[in-house]
């Protein structure tokens, strides 16, 4: 593991990904990283995660220009996380930014852009306070993001709160680029104990306008329609100062990885 002050390279494209801490979504963030290693043989990509990740994944391989660097256990153990998961999901949105902050200081090699999950939410509030442009990556399909995003229409049409034992057969047809489906079909954050931490997801989906890129680890072809809406509404790349010469050299539009 190579701390900050080591991260020294002649590269002229700094990447800093943070994943959200769970196997589903760094091993999504780490072959993003692996593609973009591909594309770019000369790009660096720092590579954060906390000390017991660390421990998870230190070994495993990777490009040689992707470095492992931690912040410290902040938040609860992956192996115990199950037993309080909204415990662990507000950890994970209190709890880390402050030493992810603090790595950032650290580092001598200028930051060109910084990759993250999109249930990281407040990594594109210290991206725009920074001014390095975010790159927001979906790890689930498009069309589930679609739902959080228009969630409001979801209480527009009187569908939340709703009891799925007697209207869970009740169609919804009013999302953006999804066909019909049934309440009950929705994901289990809009029903059940699932409902207790729909809080800590809408609110980093809520902050998608102010990230520069978003990316899904889908196929175009298969969800297309719903892709195209997000490209419509939020007209990806959001382009700053920083970003300009990053995107002519590297592109990162909105995209299917």
């Amino acid at each position: 593991m190579e701390s900050p002050a080591e991260l020294k390279t002649t590269s002229t494209c700094h990447v800093v990904a943070l994943p959200y801490p769970g196997r589903g979504h760094i091993n999504p963030m780490m072959n993003l990283c692996r593609l973009l290693c591909s594309k770019k043989p000369d790009i660096l990509i720092t590579f954060v995660v906390t000390e017991e990740w660390y421990g998870f994944i230190g070994s495993d391989s990777k490009p040689a220009n992707v470095r492992f660097v931690t912040i410290p256990n902040v938040i609860p153990s992956e192996l115990v996380r199950a037993n309080d998961f909204v415990g662990f999901l507000e950890a994970v949105s209190t709890k880390m930014e402050a030493p992810f902050e603090q790595f950032l200081d650290r580092l001598q090699l200028p930051v060109t852009a910084i990759l993250t999950d999109t249930y990281m939410g407040w990594v594109v509030r210290v991206g725009n306070r920074r001014n390095i442009p975010v790159g927001s990556l979906w790890t689930m399909s498009a069309s589930v993001l679609s739902v959080f995003h228009h969630f409001d229409l979801l209480v527009k049409n009187q569908h939340f709160p709703a009891d799925l034992s007697e209207r869970g057969d009740e169609i919804v047809d009013y999302i953006p680029g999804l066909p019909s489906t049934t309440l009950a079909n929705l994901p289990t954050f809009f029903h059940g104990k699932g409902s207790q931490s729909l809080h800590l997801a809408l609110e980093p989906v809520s902050l998608l306008p102010k990230s520069q890129y978003l990316l899904f680890t889908s196929v175009n072809e298969l969800e297309s329609r719903v892709i195209d809406v997000f490209k419509a509404e939020f007209d990806f790349p959001r382009k700053s100062m920083n970003l300009v010469q990053y995107e002519r050299q590297y592109h990162l539009p909105v995209a299917t990885v």
